[in-house]
């Protein structure tokens, strides 16, 4: 007999209020008449652009929709129940024991004030699903699993106390205790440096084989969602602009948008030399540690020149945005100092002068919880034009109309609110913000993490373009090693807290490498089926050699 299919999506519709200059209400299509289905075991893969309506529909599996947002057409049936016409208390009941979810920001989503193990165990207990012991004995299983630190003891801590990455990896631990029959996976390796990557899409993969579960799993890299998808839909707009097998899309797409989503990326970035001049940032034989005792950075020392772009890389929990705390002020190191300009800066953030501040600005990896959700997207950008050049009224605004084109979303979304805007909108808001400074120093915290790669090759342009214009210096943190290629001067690799290899971009990357450098390298995911396993495979026989 055929197999049912547990997810069926016919002709969804889900639509917004925005109120436009003048308190004129306008609806807006989200997602335009999308229908598909999912059978339990199988895995779909939504892939587009941000702001295309991926993550909408995965909340809309959940009978969900945003603040202002509604499901306004078709129908949602879950193991032949349409979740839509269900009372609210039977829906609330299905979330997180028949459908989990898995965020795409961990920060945002996980209480501070709780441990992890208390939240992630929270549905399987609550429910009644298991007894609490059963619940943190199989937690725990789920954290060696998914490759956590310590895993016994991991969910004692509180989330300020991991990485983000380790947290991403926490809320997947979270969406499998309840052992449901769909997950909804919200772009679940982002926050990911591509060396445990591999380790998270393994254990998504095999967990998907071994429990049976159906998926839906949203990104914008199309080379990861190759490696876990039975199938493909391209978004854009809210519409399907294509639907099917992984190997179709991949390798045989039909519409000029999917073609250019599976190019590889051409940009990069013509390696500058250092010049002999005095460098803008220069790290002397930092340490630093959150609890005074326990080192996250050692004896880091590098340099930065005026126009050029450093990229820092490494694993999660390597020292990358630590580096960057501490070189912001807003962790005191332990010994060591940081230059800039030519000037010894304060070790804490409230001694440095404003001069100082405008200088060196940041953006950081969680667009979520890094603006308030209270202010406009007007007053956001807007508050550094005033605070540092004493800019008001009519001029203010003409600035930051400028600063929303520049960062491609438009006056349109000057009166917005940020819970309005898709991740990657966000991440352009805080980068339109840290330009508003007019610095002279960029730290970029994972910048283009939330951004599909036809919009992240645009915000790197942008970047680029500015940086020719302006001089700038940009410190640049990411995982993803294309976007080092396409960007950088130089380059310093990270891991556990020491720098292991640094200078120019054709220096670093070029043999021989060392151990972990290779490693890093060999692990950035390629448009290939079978990628995942071959390289796994790979690693294993590695392993067994040794």
């Amino acid at each position: 007999m055929p197999v049912p299919h547990f997810l069926e999506v016919s002709n969804l519709e889900i639509t917004a209020s925005i109120n436009m200059p003048g308190d004129i209400p306008k609806k807006i299509t989200l997602v335009d008449n999308i229908s598909f289905k999912l059978k339990r075991g199988e895995v779909i893969g939504l892939i587009g652009e941000s702001g295309a309506g991926k993550s909408t529909i995965g909340l809309a599996a959940l009978g969900y929709a945003r603040s202002g947002c509604a499901i306004s057409g078709g129908s949602i049936k879950i193991n032949g129940t349409d979740i839509l016409q269900l009372p609210t208390k039977a829906r609330n009941k299905m979330r997180g024991t028949q459908v989990a979810y898995v965020a795409q920001s961990a920060a945002a989503a996980f209480n501070p004030a709780h441990r992890i193990s208390d939240q992630v165990i929270e549905e399987a207990v609550v429910h009644r699903l298991m007894s609490k012991t059963e619940a943190l004995a199989y937690a725990d299983d789920l954290y060696e699993k998914l490759g956590l630190p310590d895993p016994k003891n991991f969910g004692r801590r509180y989330p300020h106390q991991v990485s983000g990455g380790q947290l991403q990896r926490a809320m997947t631990v979270m969406a499998l205790c309840a052992k449901p029959d769909l997950i909804i996976f919200d772009e679940p390796t982002t926050a990911l440096d591509v060396t445990t990557q591999i380790e998270v899409l393994a254990t998504i993969k095999n967990a998907i084989k071994d429990t049976g579960v159906a998926a839906l799993y949203i990104t914008h890299d199309l080379a990861v969602v190759a490696q876990v998808s039975d199938y493909i839909m391209v978004l854009r707009h809210g519409k399907m602009v294509e639907f099917g097998s992984t190997d179709q899309i991949i390798n045989h797409a039909q519409q000029q948008y999917t073609q250019e989503l599976v190019s590889i990326r051409a940009m990069e970035k013509e390696e500058q030399a250092a010049p002999d001049s005095r460098p803008l940032l220069q790290v002397s034989h930092i340490d630093a540690a959150y609890d005074g005792l326990n080192k996250v950075l050692e004896d880091v020392t590098l340099h930065l020149h005026a126009g050029q772009t450093l990229s820092i890389v490494g694993e999660s929990g390597s020292g990358k945005s630590t580096l960057a705390r501490v070189i912001t002020g807003l962790l005191p190191p332990l010994q060591g100092s940081i230059v800039f300009n030519g000037i010894e800066l304060s070790a804490g953030l409230k001694n440095r002068d404003l001069e100082q501040l405008r200088e060196l600005q940041m953006i950081y990896q969680m667009a979520d919880v890094a603006m308030n959700p209270r202010h406009t997207i007007g007053q956001i950008i807007g508050r550094p034009i005033e605070f540092y050049h004493g800019t008001k009224g009519a001029q203010k605004r003409r600035e930051t109309i400028e600063l929303l084109d520049q960062i491609e979303l438009g006056e349109q979304y000057i009166d917005r609110y940020p819970a309005e805007l898709s991740g990657g909108q966000k991440q352009r808001v805080c980068i339109a913000r840290a330009l508003a400074a007019k610095p002279s120093l960029i730290i970029c915290d994972e910048v283009t993490s939330a951004l599909d790669p036809l919009v992240a090759d645009g915000i790197l342009q942008l970047l680029m373009d500015l940086q020719k214009e302006h001089n700038y210096a940009y410190l640049f943190i990411t995982h993803d090693l294309a976007t080092v290629k396409a960007i950088s001067d130089s380059i310093a690799v990270m891991y556990q807290g020491s720098l292991v290899r640094f200078g120019q971009k054709s220096k670093v990357l070029s043999p021989p490498f060392d151990d972990y450098t290779q490693m890093l390298l060999s692990s950035v995911p390629e448009m290939e089926l079978g990628w995942l396993e071959r390289i796994l495979a790979s690693r294993t026989m590695q392993s067994a050699d040794n």
